[in-house]
C-alpha cells in the first residue's frame, strides 16, 4: 500500500429491514464494486494514480481501514468518536441525497466536509413525479381501489392544463417534476425557504406563506428532506386546509406529513387520493393501516432510484468532486452543518 496515495474507504451495506437498502434488490442496485470504480476512473489516469480504494461491507473492517483513510464514500456509518477512529478523514460523500439519518450533525469536526449525491436522482424523479400527478388527475388511486373491490365505475377526468400543483421543496427532485408538468399547462407554485425562483414554477412563495396556498392546490407534492424544521410540516391543520378534490404525493420523507391523519381523510373521502413513496420504517410493517387505506397507492421508495445506473451516476458526481479535492478546491453539494441539508 502506497501511503502517499489518497485513501478512499467505500462502505457498502448488506440489506436489512428498516435500513438501507431494505431488500435484496436494493442491495444489488446500490452496491459499489471495483468494476464500478474502474469504469468511473476510465480516462482519468492522473486521478487513478493518486487514489486507492478499500471496498468494504457494513462495519466489517471499518475501524481498521478508517484509521488511515482520507475519504469515506458511504450511506451510513458510526459517528461515535469519528475524529479518533479516522484522524486523517477530510471528506465524506454520501451516496444519497438525504442526510436525515445522520442528524444532528454535531459529530462533524472542524475541517471535515460532508457532500451528498443531490442531482443524480433528478431525471428519474421528474418522470415519477409526472406519472404520479397524471395518475391522480385520472383518478387512478380510486380506480385501483374499485378494482380491488370488484367495482366497475366510470370515473372521467380532464387534461391537467390549468390545474394547480403546490410543490413543497424545489430542489433537484421537485424541480424536475415541475419542468415536466408545467409543459402540460399545469400551474406549479413552488415553496422553498429563500423564495428563490425555479424553472417550471409560475410562482414561488416562502415556506412561512404555505397556509395561504394550500386551499387552492389541486395537487400537493412534497419533496422536502427530513429535518427538524420540516418535521410534521403537513399536520392535521394543514391537511384540513386541502379541498376534497386534492391529490397528495410524498417523495420526501414520512416525517414531513402526518400519515395517520392522511389515512383518516382518505377513508372519509376528504382527500381525493394519495401516492406515497417514503415510509418509516421501511419496509412498511405488515399490520400498518396504510396497506388497507382506500385511494392510496404505495410505492416502495423507488421514485428517484435508477435501475442499474444509480451507482454509475453517483460515482460520476464523486469523481468530479474528487478532482476538486485533489486540487484543494471547493467541493460542490456541500451540506450545511447547521441547516442539515
Amino acid at each position: 500500500m502506497n501511503s502517499k496515495k489518497i485513501k478512499v474507504h467505500v462502505k457498502n451495506n448488506h440489506w436489512a429491514p428498516g435500513s438501507f437498502p431494505s431488500d435484496a434488490e436494493g442491495e444489488k442496485n446500490f452496491t459499489i464494486t471495483k468494476k464500478h470504480i474502474d469504469q468511473a476512473l476510465e480516462g482519468f489516469p492522473e486521478i487513478k494514480e493518486k487514489v486507492e480504494f478499500f471496498i468494504d461491507w457494513d462495519e466489517d473492517n471499518f475501524k481498521t481501514s478508517m484509521s488511515n483513510s482520507d475519504i469515506l464514500l458511504a450511506w451510513n456509518f458510526s459517528t461515535t468518536n469519528l475524529k479518533n477512529v479516522a484522524p486523517n478523514l477530510k471528506w465524506i460523500h454520501l451516496i444519497s441525497a438525504g442526510v436525515e439519518h445522520l442528524l444532528p450533525l454535531d459529530w462533524m469536526f472542524d475541517g471535515l466536509v460532508l457532500t451528498n449525491s443531490s442531482g443524480v436522482h433528478s431525471k428519474k424523479a421528474g418522470e415519477y413525479g409526472l406519472m404520479s400527478i397524471l395518475m391522480l388527475q385520472n383518478h387512478m388511486t380510486k380506480i385501483i381501489t374499485n378494482q380491488k373491490n370488484k367495482k366497475f365505475i366510470s370515473l372521467f377526468s380532464n387534461p391537467i392544463k390549468g390545474k394547480t400543483v403546490l410543490l413543497v421543496g424545489t430542489g433537484s427532485l421537485g424541480s424536475s417534476m415541475a419542468k415536466h408538468v408545467s409543459l402540460l399547462g399545469a400551474n406549479v407554485i413552488g415553496v422553498n425557504k429563500q423564495g428563490r425562483s425555479v424553472e417550471g414554477c409560475s410562482k414561488i412563495i416562502t415556506i412561512d406563506k404555505i397556509d395561504s396556498v394550500l386551499p387552492h392546490a389541486d395537487f400537493l407534492y412534497l419533496a422536502v428532506p427530513g429535518t427538524p424544521e420540516t418535521k410534521n410540516l403537513i399536520n392535521r391543520k394543514r391537511l384540513n386546509m386541502l379541498k376534497p378534490s386534492c391529490g397528495v404525493i410524498n417523495i420526501g420523507r414520512q416525517s414531513v406529513m402526518d400519515y395517520d391523519v392522511l389515512c383518516e381523510k382518505l377513508k372519509k373521502f376528504e382527500i381525493a387520493g394519495a401516492i406515497l413513496d417514503v415510509f418509516s420504517p421501511e419496509p412498511i410493517e405488515k399490520n400498518s393501516k396504510l396497506w388497507d387505506t382506500p385511494n392510496l397507492i404505495i410505492t416502495p421508495h423507488v421514485s428517484s432510484d435508477d435501475h442499474g445506473t444509480y451507482v454509475r451516476s453517483t460515482l460520476e458526481l464523486f469523481v468530479k468532486n474528487l478532482k476538486l479535492f485533489i486540487l484543494n478546491k471547493e467541493l460542490f453539494n456541500k451540506i450545511d452543518k447547521d441547516l442539515g441539508y
